[in-house]
């Protein structure tokens, strides 16, 4: 069993920067792809991105590339996600998520565990 816990979430003004962090517990592997979603309101939850704890990450939305990054700590047990130059539109609850068959991919149905989620509220 995997326990996910993001921290980092809070109001930020447009153009700001927030790191977010997901501390994974229980039995985590290198084979795992952590992953990164959010959703704002009234809005599907979409892919933000993701990262093998082995290495290589890939981002979803293009809205995000180039202002957010995916990095992972040196222990298997704590993935980040950098978000800088932040709109209103970045405004959502961010979750963490894990694939223990490390498909790294946007496909929600892969990731088996799912943190509780963190505010992210951008104000302009």
């Amino acid at each position: 069993q995997v326990q996910l816990a993001e921290s980092g979430g809070g109001l930020v003004q447009a153009g700001g920067s927030l790191r977010l962090s997901c501390a994974a517990s229980g039995r985590t592997f290198s084979s795992y792809v952590m992953g990164w979603f959010r959703q704002a309101p009234g809005k599907e939850r979409e892919f933000v991105g993701g990262i093998r704890w082995s290495g290589g990450s890939v981002y979803g939305a293009d809205s995000v590339k180039g202002r957010f990054s995916i990095s992972r700590g040196s222990a298997l047990n704590t993935v980040y996600l950098q978000m800088n130059s932040l709109k209103p539109e970045d405004t959502a609850v961010y979750y963490c998520a894990a694939d223990p068959l490390g498909r790294l991919g946007a496909t929600q149905a892969f990731y088996t565990y799912w943190g509780q989620g963190t505010q992210v509220t951008v104000s302009s």
